[in-house]
């Protein structure tokens, strides 16, 4: 059965003619009579009744009117449901280690609400296995994490690089380590300055790790998120470890608050993912975020690429 089927029925019974049916929904009246009697052999009810002067609905047919309309009403409110909902209120939900949120997520969600007034935005700061479990449960439509050059992809999502930078050591202007070109991983070992490292389950975490080797200093603080990092920078707790696209551009860089060196001998590159669960069809409101941060990305990419 097809709505359509339904909407001849209510057409025919209401002009009580197959004739002027046809001509009111464009079609032939051949087509239209044999659309009807399919519906009927397919109920099993003659709903109409054929004569010279015309077409009626038959006494069987009667009592089945109303839940065709009942039938037709709830398509039109499903209809129009759908236009409105498509139209105005779709919440788009992003997931974040807080990487390149003033560069990138920022400019890119105004860009995407001054094309969508009337659609919600939900940024969401978490880890990156975090962001992973709602993105596979739906919770989440995009996620942005940090990606160490070389490690697998997750098969389970789409993903798409949209930055590309280096792990640099983040600190105050007047820190000791601010007088050197460039930071060793001996240089933040020696107590000079504290250590703010990103929590267990943050790329940045495993890639700190690395670079020192398993060993830590004497003084350090664990922190959630490059945000709360640069915070903590700022207020003078110590230095940092971030990818350079999470600090460069920032407000607390602008204003000096914090500024940033590179590391000494290291070629690590950290990327910048967006990635989405793999689906058939993709809500159009999400489809045009990701656009929109693809296209952010390429704009800030030649600022970082080209640094050696």
């Amino acid at each position: 059965m097809r709505t359509e089927q339904l909407e001849y029925i209510a057409a025919v019974t209401r002009l009580g003619s197959l004739r002027r049916a046809a001509e009111e929904l464009h079609l032939s009246q051949p087509a239209l009579s044999e659309t009807v009697r399919n519906l009927e052999r397919e109920l099993g009810v003659d709903l109409l009744e054929r004569k010279r002067s015309g077409a009626r609905m038959s006494a069987e047919g009667r009592e089945l009117l109303p839940h065709i309309i009942n039938v037709l009403d709830a398509v039109d409110r499903l209809r129009g449901a759908a236009g409105e909902q498509h139209r105005i209120s779709r919440m788009v939900r992003v997931g974040t280690v807080n990487a390149a949120t003033v560069p990138l997520l920022i400019p890119t969600v105004r860009e995407f609400r001054a094309a969508h007034p009337l659609t919600q935005v939900e940024v969401v700061g978490a880890q990156q296995t975090e962001i992973h479990r709602a993105l596979s449960e739906g919770g989440l439509d995009l996620g942005l994490v940090n990606h160490l050059d070389g490690d697998d992809l997750p098969a389970d999502f789409e993903t798409t690089e949209l930055l590309r930078g280096r792990p640099v050591v983040c600190l105050r202007p007047d820190s000791p380590l601010a007088a050197l070109d460039a930071v060793s991983a001996a240089d933040l070992l020696d107590g000079r300055e504290a250590l703010i490292a990103m929590r267990s389950g943050y790329v940045m975490h495993r890639y700190l790790h690395r670079l020192l080797e398993g060993r830590g200093p004497a003084l350090s603080y664990t922190t959630d998120g490059a945000e709360m990092g640069k915070l903590m920078v700022a207020e003078g707790l110590g230095a940092t470890v971030l990818p350079d696209f999470s600090v460069i551009g920032d407000p607390l860089e602008r204003c000096g608050a914090i500024t940033h060196r590179p590391l000494t001998d290291d070629t690590t590159r950290v990327l910048l993912m967006l990635r989405r669960r793999r689906a058939e069809s993709v809500p159009r409101a999400a489809h045009d975020l990701h656009e929109a941060f693809v296209r952010r990305a390429a704009e800030l990419g030649g600022r970082l690429s080209g640094r050696p």
